[in-house]
């Protein structure tokens, strides 16, 4: 669907955003792997190009960070750090958008990796590989505990077990990643938001970033469940906002998991239907956290089951009309900017 974009103007830092070419892996897996990543991702592949693509399509992108996804693995170094060869790459990436030949574009400015925390003091010289390997621009890991009981909920792919951020190898390996002074992104699922605020808690001098609204869910056995559970799940996000280490993403709602909308991929919603459909979610975690705690996000190509990337960041505009210029400029770019260390990005907007 192609729309006017809205204040196109407004300085954009997209602070969640993969790139990755599954296709080699399409072969060695059953079929309905393949259908699993159309689904979630609606493609095997997003590299450079379609990421200069979408951040060229009118809203005023003026740099993005990387979130670990699980690509471009080195397949020559041991398990523990073969997610080195992640970070290798999108150097490479944002090197090339640093050379300006993209204009002021700044591409994966800020870069998220992934350290395997359940190998407790041994993660440290995987953390300062990922560091090296970053040139300046490693930021932090993700470690993703997303598990459901319901094998349909997350599908094959996902292999996190039941109480990760709970288990004592966990807490062993975070306890040494906070030495670091790093950010952690944290993903899970609703049912599952007790966990993330029991680490919180338990870490109160370490940052951590709550992706996707805390991801809602609206497929196989909570399918047509949003409602009845959304108490619960703003009950959560009010308790982790009592955190003063956390900060919130706003977005991944387009996502298959979170069924908003039910029909994709990018069934040619105009952002005015998707604003309605996830104001609920965006406005409670805005009041909880405050602005200055909060950020949108693309999530993309994830949230092209539900959006466009232009029509995607013109919802999120849609859905913060009502704040002030200032409360805007966080939202959009200010607190990434500060959360994930790249200030730079602001200066001349």
């Amino acid at each position: 669907m192609m729309e006017e974009i809205l204040e196109p103007e407004l300085p954009i830092i997209d602070p969640h955003h993969h790139l990755w070419d599954l296709r080699p892996l399409v072969p060695s897996f059953p079929e309905p792997r393949h259908d699993f990543i159309e689904a979630i991702a609606g493609a095997d592949y997003y590299t450079f190009d379609e990421l200069l693509a979408d951040t060229a399509t009118g809203h005023n992108i003026v740099g993005t960070v990387f979130m670990e996804c699980g690509a471009f693995y080195d397949a020559g170094r041991d398990d523990a750090m073969k997610s080195v060869g992640e970070v290798e790459f999108v150097n490479g990436v944002a090197a090339q958008g640093a050379s300006g030949l993209y204009g002021e574009f700044r591409p994966c400015a800020g870069i998220v990796g992934h350290a395997d925390l359940t190998l407790g003091d041994k993660v440290k010289p995987v953390v300062e590989a990922l560091v090296a390997a970053g040139n300046g621009r490693f930021r932090g890991i993700r470690h993703a505990s997303a598990w459901d009981a319901d094998p349909e909920v997350l599908g094959p792919p996902f292999h996190a077990p039941e109480g990760l951020y709970l288990s004592d190898e966990f807490r062993a390996g975070f306890a040494a990643y906070t030495e670091y002074d790093l950010t952690f992104d944290a993903w899970l699922l609703e049912p599952q938001l007790g966990d993330v605020i029991d680490l919180a808690r338990a870490f109160p001098d370490q940052q951590i970033i709550l992706d996707h609204c805390g991801t809602p869910l609206n497929i196989a056995s909570y399918r047509g469940k949003l409602h009845e559970n959304f108490d619960r799940w703003r009950r959560s996000i009010h308790a982790l906002a009592e955190c003063p280490n956390v900060t919130i993403k706003l977005g991944g709602l387009a996502m298959a998991f979170c069924g908003m909308p039910e029909e994709g991929p990018a069934k040619d919603l105009g952002s005015d239907h998707l604003a309605a459909l996830w104001r609920p979610y965006i406005e409670t975690c805005i009041e909880s956290f405050g602005p200055e705690r909060a950020m949108f996000e693309s999530n993309y190509p994830v949230d092209r089951w539900g959006a466009s990337y232009p029509v995607l960041w013109n919802a999120f505009k849609r859905l913060a009309q009502g704040h002030s210029p200032d409360e805007k400029r966080a939202l959009f770019a200010g607190t990434a900017a500060r959360i994930y260390g790249i200030e730079a990005l602001q200066a001349g907007h």
